[in-house]
């Protein structure tokens, strides 16, 4: 797997697709592919020597994609997958109201997940229509 960096992401190749993008109507196609960002996201954490914590946890204020674990480390992984650019970047649309939402919902995870001290990080993968992967480490 080829990873080239930019200023402020790891840009790599994620699993291919997919035999063809999944079908659907509008709202059925979105989160169909939304599941499919977030499963290439997950392999190419797997890939990198992460262990997956958690998928979709979910909790009264919400929900994280992703949560990965290397060491101490645990890494709180919002997913944006696109299939075009037409209302920005994946990373564009995480906010300062979902920052702060996944910052409390970390605190929430760890509070019930208890795996005692942990360095804490949060990334933002853009997954592109066709499986590409880039990956903005520590965010915020």
């Amino acid at each position: 797997m080829s990873i080239t960096r930019s200023r402020s992401a790891v840009v790599a190749p994620g699993c291919p697709p997919p035999a063809s993008p999944p079908a659907g109507g509008r709202g059925v196609h979105a989160a169909r592919f939304g599941r499919f960002g977030e499963a290439a996201a997950a392999r190419w954490y797997r890939r990198t020597g992460y262990r997956i914590l958690d998928r979709n946890w979910r909790c009264r204020e919400g929900e994280i994609d992703l949560v990965a674990s290397r060491g101490s480390e645990v890494v709180i992984v919002e997913v944006k997958a696109r299939t075009g650019d037409r209302y920005g970047t994946g990373a564009e649309a995480v906010d300062h109201r979902k920052r702060r939402r996944l910052r409390l919902l970390a605190l929430r995870w760890l509070e019930e997940a208890g795996p005692g001290h942990v360095d804490l990080r949060f990334d933002v993968v853009e997954v592109d229509r066709r499986g590409h992967l880039r990956v903005h480490r520590d965010c915020f």
